[in-house]
């Protein structure tokens, strides 16, 4: 397993990456209205990487995967594809999973939004995956380990009565879209690799108001659901390990992070 370290140069393109992939998020978010289809989000957040950041969407054309954003509504976990025929409708929640290059690095986040009016149920799965992703960072340090950060997104999750979702996991970034390590969302304490300083690497906890278990699209090979169809939800960040805790590339302004 390689992992590749990060110099002060390689930093700053990332800081820039991660905060135009936030701004992504930033941008889209009152266009995410009932009646508004995912194709339509899709197509402002190409225009707007492309034109206005002059960067580029990573998600298009990478292993196949056919539109520039991530769109996962209700019980998809993850990798849902925008089209024109999904329109949201008030009481949906939607995952947007923003990832882009500049300068030959990445950013990569994604942010769940509310769609009308949502019952309370699905905004507490929202919050408590929110705080998951919140405790986890928290804990990223020199010397701590990824187990670490397993154990506090499942300690947290699992006190709530969510699943974990456990085939889809956080990973290191950079030059690369995904690169070493794995950032699994379980585990146990001071197991696994251990961090240190220069280190880049997303969390991005899944949750599941229902078990655990996912079923992956056979028509797209891409849109990953719950296999009970009950809600999902996630949040992601990218981070760069300082030599006391950690930078959140992709932070956004109303975040205290």
């Amino acid at each position: 397993m390689t992992i590749h370290i990060k110099n002060p140069d390689d930093l700053s393109k990332m800081r820039i990456a991660g905060q135009l992939a936030a701004e992504v998020l930033e941008m889209i978010g009152p266009h995410v209205q009932p009646g508004v289809s995912t194709g339509k989000l899709d197509q402002i957040c190409h225009s707007y990487i492309v034109e206005e950041q002059k960067a580029v969407p990573a998600p298009l054309n990478y292993n196949g995967f056919p539109k520039s954003i991530c769109t996962s509504v209700n019980h998809v976990i993850c990798h849902g594809i925008p089209s024109d025929d999904k329109i949201l409708k008030s009481g949906d929640i939607l995952n947007i999973d923003i990832t882009v290059i500049k300068d030959g690095f990445h950013g990569d986040t994604s942010k769940m939004f509310c769609v009308g009016e949502v019952p309370d149920h699905a905004r507490r799965l929202i919050r408590v995956t929110q705080e998951c992703l919140y405790k986890a960072i928290g804990i990223v340090r020199p010397g701590a380990t990824l187990g670490d950060i397993g154990n506090i997104i499942q300690g947290h999750g699992e006190a709530h009565n969510y699943s974990i979702v456990r085939e889809y996991c956080g990973h290191g970034i950079g030059r690369i879209f995904h690169e070493e390590p794995q950032v699994l969302h379980y585990g146990k304490p001071n197991t696994g690799t251990k961090i240190i300083e220069g280190m880049t690497f997303t969390i991005e906890p899944m949750l599941n108001a229902g078990t655990r278990y996912t079923k992956l699209s056979r028509k797209d090979g891409w849109t990953v659901t719950t296999k009970d169809r009950r809600l999902s939800a996630q949040w992601e960040h990218t981070l760069a390990v300082t030599s006391d805790g950690c930078e959140v590339l992709t932070r956004r302004p109303d975040e205290e992070l």
